[in-house]
């Protein structure tokens, strides 16, 4: 039998991007799971001299838990990839390009898979150009309803859901609260559904899809992160064939994105059963109310074992 060699993790929580309390949701409960399962867990915020508490600590594994740009977009994932120590989830290069909402989806449609029509305007461009003649020609390309969301970001901060045109000018403004760029979507009708994808070391596989039935409708921040508010069904009340497909099709993206250890993968299935892609989550939420718990759960394990599975397979890569 082998020997139980506990590992020395660090996990990095908090930030300051718009998710920050998210952020800390999700590191302490990842931090209880893996002490639970027998490891040394310490938390950090990131701060001015992180870099150096790092090298100098010197764990066996980091565990980024920042939602946002803190930790998202790539540079802090590459900056940790300097120091030699390994660290779970995408590297820094596929976090950028996964962290770009529209990027992410021209690369998933230029392989083949289905995602849904979209235009991509900077506010430079939406004020240079005349926000009523912009606002005009999207309507003419994307007829309502739509979703306008910040090209980069998460938890559904500044999404809205657009029914009407009249509706489109806010939605614009609140998607720049959030990002200079946004993300005007056709909005497709359908099973909002999650996939979570983890790597323990023996290749890509899926949890089972968790389908998302939001009481009021949207999945918004509020319906994200307040128990009761939304309904979760693990695995996803569809037909298995149908369950099958958005799954493997959940795997390839994550490959082709070049993610690693753990994601998730937002999908909407049409009634005639085909995946949509919206969006990869390279470092997703670790909430009590957050998606990837219900999926590890779903499967029949422990929050505790996927979770060091996860950190060894990042060590093993080292």
């Amino acid at each position: 039998m082998t020997e139980f060699v506990p590992l020395d993790i660090v996990v990095l929580a908090g930030g300051i991007s718009h998710e920050r309390e998210v952020s800390l949701r999700s590191g302490r409960r990842l931090a209880d799971a893996l002490t639970g399962a027998g490891h040394d867990v310490t938390v950090i915020d990131p701060h001015a001299g992180l870099l150096s508490e790092l090298v100098d600590r010197n764990p066996d594994v980091i565990w980024p838990t920042l939602h946002g740009a803190t930790g998202e977009d790539g540079a802090l994932l590459a900056l940790i990839e300097t120091t030699g120590i390994p660290h779970v989830g995408a590297r820094g290069e596929a976090a950028a390009l996964a962290w770009s909402k529209p990027t992410a989806k021209v690369l998933v449609r230029r392989a083949g898979y289905a995602t849904p029509a979209s235009v991509a305007l900077s506010k430079e461009t939406f004020r240079d150009l005349g926000a009523t003649s912009v606002l005009e020609r999207l309507l003419a390309a994307l007829p309502a309803p739509l979703v306008v969301k910040p090209a980069q970001g998460g938890s559904a901060q500044g999404v809205t859901i657009v029914t009407a045109a009249a509706g489109l000018p806010r939605a614009m403004v609140d998607a720049y609260a959030y990002a200079d760029v946004a993300l005007v979507e056709s909005r497709i009708s359908g099973t909002e559904v999650s996939v979570t994808v983890i790597d323990k070391g023996e290749g890509p596989i899926a949890l089972p899809a968790v389908e998302i039935v939001p009481l009021s409708g949207v999945y918004s921040f509020e319906a994200r992160y307040n128990a009761g508010e939304t309904l979760f069904y693990a695995p996803a009340r569809m037909d298995p064939t149908v369950l099958a497909a958005v799954e493997s099709t959940a795997v390839a993206i994550h490959s082709l994105l070049g993610l690693r250890h753990l994601s998730r993968i937002d999908l909407i299935v049409d009634a005639a059963g085909t995946p949509w892609f919206l969006e990869a989550n390279v470092l997703p939420g670790l909430t009590e109310t957050s998606l990837v718990p219900q999926a590890i759960e779903a499967s029949g394990e422990s929050l505790g074992a996927v979770y060091a599975a996860l950190a060894r397979a990042a060590v093993a890569e080292a």
